[in-house]
């Protein structure tokens, strides 16, 4: 049955993602003001980006046609290892720290690249920004999720949230709700949300990620369309799973209990999804050079979390 929890994981977050993307747009149009689309209208974006045709730039390489394909493909990786349906599954053993964030810098490396390509202005402004960002959120996203394996004493995704289900007064140390700070942070910047970067503007003095996919279109820019959504989900979702994990199924869960944490992760993640899209509404978009200091700053928190957690794991151990 561990087999039908990471199905599970994928399918959801196949079919989920852009739904989730589809909330965010709505609960922004309904705080704004607007009638808004439909929480759907993601999924009818894809499907017209599907049917049109593949269009490739002139002096392009297979770095290009490859750059989908490689963040879509590390993102569904994430999404078949990482914890966010049931602990225990058969590739459990994968689902490390490292490793998670390893993958994720490998599909924002390829969509970089990507955006070098082209060769045109716009792609390479974008790459170069894209770059400083994620040489910040990277390392922030190890020390945050560092500080909870502390006491937990193992780096494997898995492991965190079965001890945080054993031992829930954890949550509410110091050193998590420091790590949980900077993990919204960076999870705010590694998927181009505001105040780090607008997904709905093309005003290019101030794109990032959309600067990068600009020459990108048909097939190609709705998987990276799709992959974007999916990579927004599966961060809240691990966010939300190693800090409140109640309702995720343990190992060998039957059906009731993977239908339970399909459940119970697809509630978190669209509370988690409708809180920042209406603070979206009240943030406004920093100057790119004020960037790197928000991101800095969540580094800090995330080494406060590290050493807090250092000290009263020792300070128990005495």
């Amino acid at each position: 049955m561990s087999y039908l929890a990471g199905a599970a994981q994928i399918g959801g977050v196949m079919a989920g993602a852009p739904l989730v993307a589809g909330v965010m747009r709505q609960v922004r149009a309904r705080a704004e003001g607007r009638a808004g689309a439909g929480v759907t209208q993601p999924w009818r974006d894809l499907r017209k980006q599907f049917g049109k045709q593949s269009i490739i730039p002139t002096g392009t390489t297979v770095v290009f046609a490859c750059a989908p394909l490689v963040l879509a493909g590390t993102t569904l990786v994430i999404a078949a290892v990482a914890p966010l349906v049931a602990t225990g599954s058969p590739l459990d053993g994968a689902a490390d720290l490292f490793a998670v964030v390893g993958l994720l810098f490998l599909g924002t490396v390829a969509l970089t690249l990507a955006g070098l390509d082209t060769g045109t202005a716009f792609g390479g402004m974008g790459a170069s920004r894209e770059t400083v960002i994620a040489a910040l959120v990277e390392p922030t996203i190890l020390l945050s999720v560092f500080a909870l394996s502390i006491p937990g004493g193992s780096s494997n995704l898995g492991a965190l949230v079965r001890n945080t289900i054993d031992h829930p007064g954890r949550v509410a140390t110091l050193s998590a709700v420091l790590a949980a700070a900077a993990l919204v942070i960076v999870i705010i910047a590694e998927t181009g949300r505001l105040p780090v970067d607008n997904p709905s503007t093309h005003l290019e003095l101030t794109m990032v990620h959309e600067a990068m996919i600009l020459e990108y279109a048909g097939p190609r820019l709705a998987l990276i369309e799709w992959a974007a959504a999916m990579r927004l989900t599966v961060l809240l979702a691990l966010l939300a799973n190693l800090f409140l994990p109640w309702g995720i199924a343990g190992g060998a869960p039957g059906v009731a209990a993977v239908g339970l944490g399909v459940l119970a992760i697809a509630a978190k993640v669209v509370v988690l999804a409708v809180a920042l899209a209406f603070a979206e509404v009240f943030i406004a978009k920093l100057r790119l050079f004020r960037v790197p200091e928000l991101l800095a700053g969540s580094f800090l928190l995330a080494l406060l979390a590290v050493t807090a957690a250092n000290f009263f794991t020792a300070r128990g151990g005495a």
